[in-house]
């Protein structure tokens, strides 16, 4: 009897260890469901977050589609086309019905309202600038001035451009398969637009836009006669060296390449022009400025360099601080004037435009009013 007494409080010391235990072991697991719940939380208003962000990206297209028609609907028909590219980049269910469908996207087309469907026009092929950016009334003056004389225009909005939804924007294929969507949108073009001329066609861009035109004519030498690139992005490779911490994610992002520089040095290289630069056969003018903050003038100055190297026959031109940075040649100044007239005179050498411009007073005109 009296050794029964030890014995329950030997099985009392066991017990009431592990009683604790469970119960300290239930306040952690509580913690870490609390902790998920909160991180599943923190998770869902990211995500309300980007996809609020994604609609007010879509009313602002919205209003600035709208926008189109009072700034040149004077001077312009003004169409917004939805047509296709390759399939996408990356398939996350290769399997899945239609996972392999083209991608779709809209362009926008402006042409003279004075346009004679019995005679042939010369077109360009002009893609917008910025990582995830679209094609807006930014471009207003230049249209107009493109319009004036007598060229046709069409503006892709490429696998990822913003305005659209999460869908395209996450298409995003900097570099790859957007410059395919470019070249779709110049094909869309001949093959519905009997007025076109196929032997007159250019492409102008600055910025991203520069690296798309520069990536078109060494990809299709054959079906541009003659390029601008205005600030070309050229050596991503470069260009991430430079750039702030964040502009990185935007290309290791899963969506996208899914791999840093260092991770995959080759595919960077791959998207660059200037590793492309033996390539060149199309006539080719390009700009860079000294103070440019965006696009360094060391990153343009390799791929001039690199087409030297090769023995190209190109035109390109330094601007020494000129004012307006990234910018310089597309604001509204009259310097920024004077090097659009510069700009339309090199392309008119190989287009040939109805109307062509004679003197800045021309342009001024055009894409002024007065």
């Amino acid at each position: 009897m009296y050794d029964a007494i030890p014995s329950r409080w030997m099985k009392l010391s066991y017990i009431v260890p592990a009683i604790l235990f469970l119960i300290s072991t239930r306040a952690v697991l509580r913690a870490e469901v609390e902790e998920e719940r909160s991180h599943e939380a923190i998770k869902a208003m990211e995500q309300r977050i980007e996809d609020m962000d994604q609609r007010l990206d879509t009313l602002q297209k919205t209003i600035d589609d709208i926008l189109w028609y009072d700034k040149v609907g004077d001077v312009a028909l003004i169409d917004k086309v939805y047509h296709v590219g390759p399939p996408p980049a990356n398939v996350k269910n290769p399997t899945a019905m239609g996972a392999r469908n083209p991608v779709k996207f809209w362009s926008y087309i402006f042409m003279p309202k004075n346009l004679d469907p019995a005679k042939k026009y010369p077109l360009i092929v002009l893609p917008h600038g910025g990582v995830h950016a679209n094609f807006d009334t930014y471009h207003t003056h230049i249209i107009r001035e493109m319009m004036a004389q007598g060229y046709i225009v069409i503006a892709p909005e490429y696998r990822g451009s913003s305005g659209y939804g999460e869908t395209l924007y996450k298409e995003i294929d900097y570099g790859g398969l957007e410059d395919d969507d470019v070249h779709a949108a110049r094909d869309y073009m001949i093959e519905n637009c009997s007025f076109i001329d196929p032997t007159r066609i250019g492409i102008v861009g600055w910025s991203h836009g520069g690296l798309i035109a520069l990536m078109n004519i060494f990809q299709y030498p054959k079906d541009y006669q003659v390029a601008f690139a205005g600030n070309p992005v050229s050596d991503l490779v470069a260009r991430l060296g430079y750039q702030s911490s964040e502009y990185p994610g935007e290309f290791s992002a899963d969506y996208h390449i899914g791999k840093t520089v260092n991770e995959d040095v080759n595919e960077y290289r791959r998207r660059s022009p200037v590793f492309h630069a033996k390539e060149l056969q199309t006539p080719l003018l390009i700009h860079t400025n000294t103070n440019d903050d965006d696009v360094y003038e060391l990153e343009v100055q390799n791929l001039i360099n690199a087409l030297k190297a090769e023995g190209k026959k190109f035109e390109y031109e330094v601007f020494q601080d000129a004012p307006g940075g990234h910018s310089f040649d597309r604001i509204d100044t009259m310097a920024a004037k004077r090097i659009r007239l510069k700009i339309y005179v090199f392309l008119g050498q190989y287009l040939h435009p109805p109307r062509p411009f004679t003197s800045q007073a021309d342009l001024e005109k055009a894409g002024y009013r007065f």
